[in-house]
């Protein structure tokens, strides 16, 4: 390998995986090595930039937390989660559109009863959301879990707001036997991706905006069903089409629809009037 040059290097470098290695393995470490030098080589890459991207990373890995991974919100705003969600999800088009994880997703979230709460003492416009979870071909999935979790009305998740208890606006419930689920929130608000870390420099280098449309994350699973990993969006939100992490799609934005029923205020423990939202959640079999 001593007469290695830049037209051999690839293949010098590819050769040493082992015809052992897991073949799929082999099959994304090529492309990424191919891909790689490509990329080097295509915006002939200064060994200044290749270390000011070391150190790019290096200071990611630093801001990463339990409670706030960097790596995600990167992946996020660069388009690589949706593109990721998007191949993953080929030919489901009757399961729920799936999008963003997020950085700011946390296991183990309190359970509370379906139909429960989460305002609590949360500021904001109180919105009941209630829907069914079901399969692809409509039939309902009892005792489907359901975790979810959003942002309070300053813009802020709970591990990111010190000023909130840990488990705010975050909880886990199971849908009825009919497969149907409600809980009582506030409407989320629209935010900024944290701009405090190599996210948010890259974003301001690139001269875009940090903005997010207001959502609720939602993760639902059952047995003998991949789970489903989305978010729901006001259709009215002003960031609907301009979302920093591209997580939007057509079928996530969805009416909170004013509501001045005080038979439903009064099931919920509500004041009317106070927002609605219905959404059903579509999951594909294993």
């Amino acid at each position: 390998m001593r007469n290695v040059t830049e037209d051999t290097l690839t293949k010098a470098v590819l050769d040493t995986i082992s015809d052992d290695a897991d073949p799929r393995f082999r099959e994304i470490m090529t492309g990424l090595i191919k891909h790689l030098h490509e990329f080097a080589i295509e915006t002939n890459l200064s060994k200044e930039e290749w270390l000011g991207a070391i150190e790019f990373l290096y200071q990611t890995g630093k801001k990463t937390t339990r409670n706030r991974n960097e790596f995600i919100l990167l992946s996020d705003t660069l388009g690589l989660s949706s593109m990721v969600d998007m191949i993953s999800s080929r030919g489901d088009d009757d399961a729920t559109a799936v999008s963003v994880l997020g950085p700011f997703y946390i296991e183990g979230a309190p359970f509370i009863k379906n139909g429960g709460d989460l305002i609590k003492n949360n500021a904001g416009q109180p919105t009941l959301v209630k829907g069914c979870v079901t399969s692809t071909t409509g039939e309902p999935i009892s005792n489907a879990l359901l975790d979810v979790w959003q942002n309070a009305e300053n813009g802020k998740y709970s591990n990111e707001d010190p000023d909130q208890d840990d488990d705010n606006l975050r909880a886990r419930l199971n849908a009825d036997d009919d497969g149907s689920y409600s809980f009582t929130t506030i409407r989320p608000s629209p935010y900024t991706v944290p701009e405090d870390g190599p996210a948010g420099v890259m974003l301001e280098a690139m001269g875009r905006h940090p903005w997010r449309p207001a959502h609720i994350h939602f993760k639902v699973s059952a047995e003998g069903y991949q789970d489903l990993i989305t978010e729901i969006y006001p259709e009215d939100d002003e960031y609907i089409d301009a979302d920093a992490v591209f997580g939007v799609r057509d079928s996530l934005a969805v009416e909170f629809k004013a509501t001045t029923s005080e038979a439903e205020a009064t099931r919920y423990g509500l004041k009317s009037p106070f927002l609605t939202v219905e959404y059903d959640f579509r999951l594909r079999p294993l």
